[in-house]
Order: C-alpha cells, then sequence, then structure tokens
C-alpha cells in the first residue's frame, strides 16, 4: 500500500495507529527491564550490599541473560519494531548488544571463578574444575564457546571475508548458545529458590523464542501458501545486474510500500537454505513484486540463474525508510550503485510535488546507471530534479560534501533525505548532510551491507 497523505502529519499519525514501537518507547523499555534485573541482583545478594567481585559476577550474569532475549526481541522482525526502528537501526542495535552481552558473559565467568577460589582458598585451577561441576555449567560453557565462535565470524573484517550464506548458517548458531546456556541461568544461585522469578525469566525466554518462531519461521511459511509467489521473468538490467519479476496473488494483504524491503528465499538447489534481504524496486502491484539483484557473491550469482516459475518465499515487508517518516515537505533521495533500488521506487510514489523531490544518483560510471530511462520518465511526468553524479571517487565534482550537495539543492536544510549505499557513501554523505544544517530526524538511511 503506497502511502497517499499530501501532509506528512496524516502520515505519522496512520503510522502511529499501526502499532509501530518508536526508538526512545524501545530504548525505554530496554533499560527498564535492565534496571529491574540489577534491582534483582542487589535482592540476592548478602547485606549489606558490598561491591565486590561475588556481585559482579551476579550481576553480569543476569544482565548477560537479560540481554539474550533483548537481542532475540530486536531481530525477531517483529513488524512494529521493523517499522517504527527500522531495520538498519535494530541491525546496529543488535551489533553492539552483541558485543556487550559477549563481554559480560566473560566478566562473568573470570568474576565467579575467581571469587570461589577466594572464598574456598584453592587454586584457580581447583576452583575452575568446582565451578564446572555445579548445575548447567557444562552445557553454559559449550554454549558460551558456541558465542565466542559467532562472535568471531561476525567481527567486520572476518565477516568481510565470508559469503553472506556461510555467516548466515553460523549466526543461526546463537540459538544452539542460547537454549545450552538456559539450564544454568535457572538453576544458578540468581534465581534459585525464587520460584515466581524463575517462571518469570522462563516466560521471557518464552516470549523471546516465541516471537521469533512467529515472525521468523511462520509468518514466512503463511505468506508463502498464502500468496503463492513465484519467478515471472527476468530482466538483465547490464553490468551484473538482473531485475527478477515475481507473480502473486493477494499482494495488496501485504500492505508493501516504497521504500521496504523483503528476505527472500527462493526454493531451489541450494539457494532455499538462506534468505537475502531485497529492497523493491519498484512499487508494489496487486499481482506483481520486482526486485533488483547484482552479482556480488555465490548466492547472488545462483539467484541470477533462477527458472521462471521457481517458487519464493518473500519474509516482509520490512524497513522504516517510507513516507511515514517524512517530516517536511521536500525530499532528496541519494542512491549509489545498486542502492538505488528503493530510491526509485520512493522517487515514483512518493507525495511530493515537482521540484521538490530531486533524486541524486551516484554511479562509478554511466555504463553502471540502472533504470536510467525510468528515472528520466518518472522525472519528466512529475517534474522532480534528476541528478546524475558519475565517474572517478577523486574528482571534487563527484565529492559528498556540503559545498556540492547546497549547490545542488539549496534549500537542502529543509528537506527529508531518504539514502541507501554502501557503507562508504552512506557515511560520507551523512556528515556532509549534517554539515549542511540537515536535522538528524530528517536523515533516513539503510546500509547496503549485512
Amino acid at each position: 500500500m503506497t502511502a497517499t497523505a499530501d501532509h506528512p502529519g496524516a502520515a505519522r499519525s496512520e503510522a502511529g495507529a499501526s502499532g509501530s514501537v518508536s526508538p526512545a518507547l524501545a530504548l525505554w523499555l530496554i533499560m527498564a527491564g535492565a534496571v529491574a534485573v540489577m534491582a534483582l541482583g542487589v535482592i540476592k545478594a548478602p547485606h549489606p550490599v558490598q561491591f565486590n567481585l561475588p556481585l559482579v559476577a551476579h550481576m553480569s550474569g543476569l544482565l548477560a541473560g537479560y540481554g539474550v532475549t533483548v537481542m532475540m526481541g530486536l531481530m525477531s522482525r517483529a513488524p512494529g519494531l521493523e517499522r517504527g526502528v527500522g531495520a538498519d537501526r535494530l541491525s546496529r542495535w543488535h551489533g553492539l548488544g552483541g558485543r556487550a552481552i559477549f563481554v559480560l558473559m566473560l566478566i562473568h565467568g573470570v568474576a565467579a571463578t575467581v571469587a570461589w577460589s577466594m572464598v574456598q582458598r584453592i587454586p584457580l585451577s581447583a576452583a575452575t574444575v568446582d565451578v564446572l561441576r555445579m548445575p548447567g555449567l557444562v552445557t553454559a560453557t559449550a554454549g558460551t564457546l558456541l558465542f565466542i565462535g559467532v562472535g568471531y565470524v561476525s567481527t567486520r573484517n572476518v565477516r568481510r571475508r565470508m559469503q553472506y550464506e556461510s555467516w548466515h548458517l553460523v549466526h543461526l548458531l546463537t540459538y544452539v548458545a542460547i537454549a545450552l546456556s538456559f539450564a544454568h541461568e535457572l538453576a544458578g544461585p540468581d534465581l534459585a529458590g525464587m520460584p515466581l522469578v524463575q517462571i518469570a525469566w522462563s516466560l521471557l525466554y518464552t516470549l523471546s523464542f516465541g516471537l521469533v518462531l512467529r515472525y521468523r519461521v511462520l509468518a514466512p511459511l503463511t505468506q508463502m501458501w498464502r500468496h503463492r509467489l513465484r519467478v515471472d521473468h527476468i530482466v538483465h538490467e547490464g553490468a551484473g545486474v538482473v531485475s527478477i519479476i515475481l507473480r502473486g496473488r493477494h499482494l495488496e494483504e501485504l500492505n508493501a510500500e516504497s521504500g521496504q524491503f523483503f528476505r527472500w528465499r527462493f526454493l531451489a538447489g541450494p539457494l532455499w537454505l538462506s534468505s537475502h534481504p531485497f529492497s523493491l524496486s519498484a512499487p508494489p502491484h496487486p499481482q506483481f513484486l520486482r526486485i533488483t539483484v547484482k552479482a556480488v557473491g555465490d548466492g547472488t550469482r545462483l539467484i541470477h540463474a533462477v527458472k521462471p516459475g521457481t517458487r519464493v518465499l518473500g519474509a516482509g515487508p520490512y524497513g522504516a525508510m517510507t513516507n511515514e517518516r517524512r517530516e517536511g515537505r521536500g525530499v532528496l533521495l541519494i542512491g549509489g550503485g545498486v542502492g538505488i533500488t528503493p530510491m526509485r521506487a520512493l522517487f515514483e510514489t512518493l507525495p511530493v510535488h515537482g521540484r521538490e523531490l530531486t533524486l541524486l544518483y551516484r554511479a562509478s560510471s554511466v555504463e553502471e546507471i540502472l533504470f536510467r530511462d525510468e528515472l528520466e520518465h518518472i522525472a519528466r511526468q512529475r517534474g522532480a530534479q534528476l541528478i546524475f553524479l558519475t565517474g572517478s571517487a577523486s574528482d571534487p565534482r563527484n565529492a559528498m560534501s556540503a559545498q556540492n550537495l547546497l549547490a545542488m539543492v539549496p534549500d537542502l536544510a529543509t528537506r527529508d533525505v531518504y539514502m541507501c549505499a554502501s557503507p562508504r557513501l552512506s557515511s560520507a554523505a551523512t556528515l556532509a548532510l549534517r554539515q549542511a544544517g540537515v536535522p538528524r530526524r530528517q536523515l533516513h538511511h539503510e546500509d547496503f551491507s549485512f
């Protein structure tokens, strides 16, 4: 469903009615839960409460266990979070939270072992053996080792060397690690002897796993049965890029909007093992959806070779980079490379008139420009401004600087800016836009990475 509100205030009221969770509310709820967990650690501590190694061990363990449920909730793909917070921001929070949980787990393990060594007055090696004999510690240790492995492959340098499909499969081991650690959390000293708290803790984990099961497993399967998406035909766009037109039924029920994306799983050969996030490259139609894919790895190359008739599981729509986020009347769209896909759909459908709508497309060369005929047709039809920025990045004329952006769009500071590009281009453009006076609340972007 493409937004048609003529004024951004109307769009925001519709967003509020849809039950989306704002970033501020999500953070407030997370912090409130963390405070409650820390209060539990204080209640269980000997009185008078002393800041010592046992307290550090208890607090870090409780916070790590709580943090795991938060991370599952953030990445459950629940529609309220996806639309309100945005997939890009959720991914960043997930990355930061994952690193925090990893540190808390290490602190918990080290502090607990050293504290036991001090209390029992035994060597650290003997204390380690004693700790591992405690209820659930062997499986919890195995879970921690899995967490370490997942954390390692998620570091930037390692992740860049991995194919998306391999990284995705390894990342799924996180759920195994959580399951292995859960028994220790219930049987450990922080929750032992408190049946009501143990029930509440179990319900928290049940809710988190339930959200994951509901929105990452059951929802895509339900959508596949209801909408029967299949590859209709493939259009070669050039420069190693193809557009895939998907035919389905009742697609208007998806309530998809320009600027959003789905996670696509092509049920052919090895492609069914992992899903790929691709934005809609054209406004949604009741019978068709279009995505555009660049061959950048083994998985995307296989997608290029899918045959018409291939069944497709599409989970979504996701993303908050829609008209609902608009604050002002004017809009600047910035697309880099294949990141033009959501910008092309927004360029056609945003309810912005004439020269108040500008699309800036950055490409390495003229040959790599996608949808040129379509973009020029839309620009003529809507009276909008279309700017192609091609050539070497070292050319000062191509620099994403505040001076260049203001020369192209003098009223930039009053506009909303939507952007989809590589992390490097997105970072440079964000800095330039802030220097040009664009308020942070008017910047809406998604990094083109995993």
